[in-house]
């Protein structure tokens, strides 16, 4: 947590910072995805062909549960209405002014961490 003074008003922010978010035997295989709970977020984590990949669950759209999805053509296919977006990006593949909020993931030892 990062403290700033402003005008003698001290603000509190929040960093990002890695979070475990499951163990690396968790993984959905690939070409699958899962939804895993940290905290009150609920993350989709897609496995495209050995890539991990990690995204907000709620599909822009109209709040789709991602990771009950298809991974599709390296794409995170939302079970609701089909919307795909990219699983480096989180574009989406018809518009890409719309996107899925994407987060960095990396693997220490037998923990999947994710950047929140």
């Amino acid at each position: 947590m990062l403290k700033l003074l402003d005008v003698g008003v001290e603000t509190e922010l929040k960093m990002s910072e890695f979070v475990r978010i499951c163990a690396k035997a968790e993984l959905p295989p690939s070409g699958d995805a899962r939804e895993f709970t940290s905290g009150e977020k609920v993350i989709c984590i897609a496995n495209d062909r050995g890539e991990i990949a990690a995204m907000d669950n709620a599909c822009p759209h109209r709040g789709g549960p991602l990771g009950q999805g298809l991974v599709e053509n390296s794409k995170m296919v939302c079970p609701w209405h089909a919307w795909a977006f990219d699983l480096k990006t989180g574009e989406a593949a018809h518009s890409p002014q719309v996107r899925a909020e994407m987060y960095e993931v990396k693997v220490d030892g037998d923990d999947v961490l994710v950047k929140l």
